[in-house]
């Protein structure tokens, strides 16, 4: 572990000399602004920041602790101190070559706060409700009273402008009142508490304080930037804030929605979401500008719409993160703690008033929200853990202060004060947090939601992001509509609609044009889906449906869809099956380009005159296998969405036998599979029937079940197996020909070697 940990160290230590000494022999060239300077600070940050955040995270300490280190230590905080030339002809004064670096922090702090509101889960908040509020609005109070309280007995000399006092003061309350997030966030994951009630609360109000925090830092910067406490110009800036709010919170977030989706389904070119995620920040960074406030706000809220976008992957998320964490995080915080002096500390007056300042901001934050945490319902145990994770300061604090700088506000001693704080509460929180979250007992309705939370997490429905629905004018085209339009109803998934029949262009003009007919794909769509009774969060029963035309051979068609990050295609047009156990070649065609998980639908009985009926009623045969559970959690979810029935039946395939005999110890390994059914009903609040058909070949027990019950639809998980046409193996093909009820063969993603036949 020393050996690990020495290593990054060396690192830094040689990009350390090597950069001085290459600095130290440009910088006798030139004293104009040089790229070469430039490019050498921004090494030595990120090389340094880097290898001191790998260090901090290996002890259980946030990263952004090591990237402020590395300013604090590359400044004449350290490095200054010993090597005063090396130092400054690395990090000259001039205004020219400061600007450059400069630059790139003012942006970097944009994107910071793009990150941070890409990380508020507004659901979260939504979800604990009044609690995270009233306990918020206390440990937000507490510590600005404190904080301003402070403000105005601070002695002038620590003042830039001791004549606008009452900025500086409100600027103090805010910095002491607020939470990072992001520190919070990181610490309750790694306890696995993100999801514990507790560690919610936390969370949330994080968020909460967090939101509250940037609005009041928009219009305190109205009021630095004025001078002056002027009516007309607080009014402008807080009401200015107020619309800005509302408007994105509604036209807003539907607008960054579509834009995101327009460009991920439109544009080719590389990287094409996150351009348009940039320019969305900026844009909006620049709207609040104009209205009077920091840009930081338009760019945290930009975040939190972008964070909701349902078209966000996780490659472009990954992509942008990476790029924010590994280059811009380094250098902002690095260049913050560049501008922290702590040999300034050397003062007994100045130490003392840090030491305050860190003693005032702790018992604050920590006294305001224990208070909040009782007051809000919570016990002596999870006011305590509340109260220590709100501790921390964190990021948010440094951009808080590195702004107070900017504007004016802060001096240059009460800006190292500041950071200094910081750094304190932020390293002490995650030891405190742990220590405070391990003795919290779980209740045991409070068991069975994580554990509920935790199948739904590996679940196959729980997990779609946006299906593809591949159609034609046929009845079946209907029906498959229908189906999918419950499933995307259950949580407010968008879907897409492609025409891929004779009439596909002109039927999706019609849509394109609002003549949404009462039997089209589109209009079964969004009617199913508005069946959906509300689950959960507030999304269900909502869709945006958009409807593409084939404009290529088929095959082509389908890839160029497959290629925009769909996790389902949904297919259903006029035949399915064809002579020879084969399926249409339609089908083959369309299968044969997309790579993910199918849902093949075939319309039969009661459902070719009724394609959009008011119930189902479902039978789903089970073995035990992964894709028998796909099949039947499909079932369930289908079951749960409209009304109807739900019948479960096992069956046993060559390949499954023996497989399950771990299943529900004391049961045998039929009565273990269907209490699994049973129990994954349960968690949904689904009524089931359970049959067990011994000694039949599998395909005889579902056909028979048929016949002897009321059921319309056949859910089946199956298996691709790799062949040189299409094939799902022989019980998949019995049921789908010679059922006389619909039939729904929702298969994995990808083909397994031929063996035995599966259901």
């Amino acid at each position: 572990m020393q050996w690990s940990l020495l290593r990054p160290v060396g690192l830094v230590a040689a990009a350390l000399v090597l950069t001085t000494i290459a600095a130290s022999a440009e910088g006798g060239k030139s004293a104009g602004p040089s790229e070469f300077i430039l490019v050498t600070q921004i090494v030595l940050l990120i090389a340094v920041g880097r290898g001191l955040g790998e260090i901090m995270q290996r002890i259980g300490q946030p990263s952004v602790i090591g990237e402020l280190l590395a300013g604090i230590l590359l400044g004449p905080s350290l490095f200054g101190w010993l090597w005063p030339e090396a130092q400054h002809a690395i990090f000259p004064k001039t205004p020219e070559q400061k600007a450059m670096i400069d630059g790139i922090a003012q942006f970097g702090i944009l994107l910071l706060l793009l990150l941070t509101g890409m990380e508020t889960d507004l659901k979260l908040v939504r979800k604990v409700g009044k609690a995270a509020i009233a306990i918020s609005i206390a440990g937000i109070l507490v510590p600005f009273a404190c904080g301003f309280a402070l403000g105005e007995f601070l002695p002038d000399a620590l003042l830039p402008n001791p004549q606008a006092r009452l900025v500086a003061s409100l600027f103090m309350g805010t910095a002491l009142s607020i939470s990072s997030v992001k520190i919070v966030a990181v610490v309750v994951r790694e306890m696995n508490f993100m999801r514990r009630n507790v560690g919610q609360i936390i969370v949330a109000t994080a968020v909460i304080d967090d939101t509250i925090g940037w609005i009041i830092i928009a219009v305190i910067f109205s009021l630095a930037s004025h001078g002056t406490l002027d009516i007309a110009s607080v009014a402008k800036a807080v009401l200015g804030t107020l619309a800005f709010l509302a408007i994105s919170f509604t036209i807003g977030r539907r607008l960054v929605s579509q834009l995101i989706r327009w460009a991920n389904d439109n544009l080719v070119s590389s990287a094409a979401v996150i351009t348009v995620i940039l320019l969305l920040m900026s844009a909006m960074a620049l709207i609040t500008h104009l209205i009077g406030v920091h840009t930081v706000l338009g760019a945290f809220v930009a975040g939190i719409l972008v964070g909701e976008s349902p078209i966000l992957t996780r490659q472009i998320d990954e992509r942008l993160r990476g790029l924010i964490s590994s280059f811009f995080m380094p250098v902002f915080f690095g260049l913050a703690g560049l501008s922290a002096d702590l040999t300034v500390l050397r003062d007994p007056n100045l130490l003392m008033l840090t030491g305050l300042l860190v003693v005032i901001a702790s018992v604050g934050k920590f006294g305001g929200a224990f208070v909040g945490g009782t007051v809000g319902g919570l016990n002596t145990r999870e006011s305590l853990a509340l109260a220590s994770g709100m501790n921390a300061r964190g990021s948010t604090e440094v951009i808080i202060a590195t702004i107070g700088l900017s504007i004016g506000v802060l001096s240059q001693n009460l800006f190292t004060m500041i950071v200094t704080m910081a750094i304190v509460t932020t390293m002490a929180m995650p030891p405190m947090l742990r220590a405070a979250l391990a003795k919290l007992p779980m209740t045991k309705e409070e068991e069975e939601r994580l554990e509920r939370e935790e199948f739904e997490k590996r679940g196959f429905v729980a997990n779609l992001e946006r299906p593809l629905l591949a159609v034609d004018e046929s009845v079946n085209a209907t029906f498959a509509a229908h189906i999918a339009g419950l499933i995307a109803g259950m949580r407010g998934l968008p879907i897409t609609v492609l025409h891929v029949g004779k009439r596909a262009k002109e039927r999706a003009k019609d849509q394109e044009k609002g003549r949404d007919e009462e039997e089209s794909p589109e209009a079964v769509v969004k009617k199913a889906a508005e069946t959906v009774s509300a689950h959960g969060d507030g999304d269900a029963g909502s869709v945006d449906v958009v409807t593409r035309a084939r404009r290529a051979e088929l095959g082509e068609a389908i890839a160029d869809e497959a290629r925009k990050g769909f996790d389902l295609l949904v297919i259903g047009i006029d035949k399915v099956a064809a002579a020879k156990d084969r399926f249409d070649r339609k089908v083959e065609d369309i299968a044969a380009k997309f790579e993910g998980p199918l849902a093949i639908v075939a319309a039969k009985g009661k459902h070719l005159k009724q394609p959009a009926p008011d119930a189902l009623n479902i039978l789903v045969p089970v073995s035990g296998s992964g894709v028998s559970k796909r099949g039947a959690e499909v079932a369930v979810a289908l079951a749960q969405a409209g009304s109807g029935s739900l019948r479960v039946i096992y069956v046993a395939t060559t390949r499954d036998k023996g497989a399950q005999r771990g299943a529900s110890r004391g049961l045998s390994q039929e009565a273990g599979i269907l209490k699994d059914a049973s129990d994954l009903a349960a968690r949904y609040d689904v009524d089931i029937t359970t049959t067990l058909r011994a000694n039949r070949a599998p395909e005889a027990a579902i056909l028979r079940e048929i016949e002897t019950t009321d059921v319309d639809l056949v859910v089946m998980g199956v298996d691709r197996i790799q062949a040189d046409h299409l094939s799902f193996g022989g019980v998949a093909d019995a049921v789908l020909r010679q059922a006389k009820v619909s039939v729904l063969l929702i298969s994995s993603g990808e083909a397994r070697p031929t063996s035995t036949p599966k259901a």
